[in-house]
């Protein structure tokens, strides 16, 4: 399998997505996970639409994804995965799906979540699943686009919570 990269976006398929990764980094596919928008084909349809023709697209629930990726759907693709949640990677990594780092891009604001680092906001689950992948050996990497430096959201998550 050939997960190029991994990334939370709250966002899933949206400019910085299409503008700032797709330009730069060289992906053939998109798998995105999302149980919401594998039943909302209005969602779907609009993602579709946004993606260049020479990506292929699969939006999928996050089960299905994790299986699709294990069943060598996307073997010849240099495949970006998406997931809104840390929760969605953590279920995608137990069901066996490997990878070395998650970029952690967009997790927007919301009640009950807090500022961990520039567009990184967390409840306690989000911080509870973060921690544990980490714990795989899985790196954290926070960044909105691939030109931006890179953070270590492991170790903003020790500063946030030694506050």
């Amino acid at each position: 399998m050939t997960i190029s990269i991994v990334r939370i976006d709250d966002r899933l398929i949206h400019g910085q997505i299409i503008q700032g990764w797709l330009k730069n980094v060289d992906i053939d596919a998109l798998a995105v996970a999302s149980d919401a928008a594998s039943k909302d084909t209005v969602w779907q349809t609009l993602m579709s639409i946004s993606v260049p023709d020479n990506i292929k697209l699969k939006v999928a629930s996050v089960e299905d994804i994790a299986a699709a990726v294990l069943n060598g759907d996307f073997d010849k693709d240099k495949t970006m995965l998406l997931a809104s949640s840390p929760k969605d990677i953590l279920f995608i990594l137990k069901k066996g799906v490997k990878f070395n780092s998650v970029n952690v891009g967009g997790m927007h604001y919301g009640d009950g979540k807090n500022e961990i680092l520039y567009n990184i906001y967390a409840d306690d689950a989000d911080i509870a699943a973060l921690k544990e992948i980490s714990s795989m050996g899985i790196s954290l990497e926070g960044r909105l686009l691939p030109e931006d430096e890179k953070n270590d959201v492991a170790a903003a998550i020790k500063k946030y919570e030694s506050k």
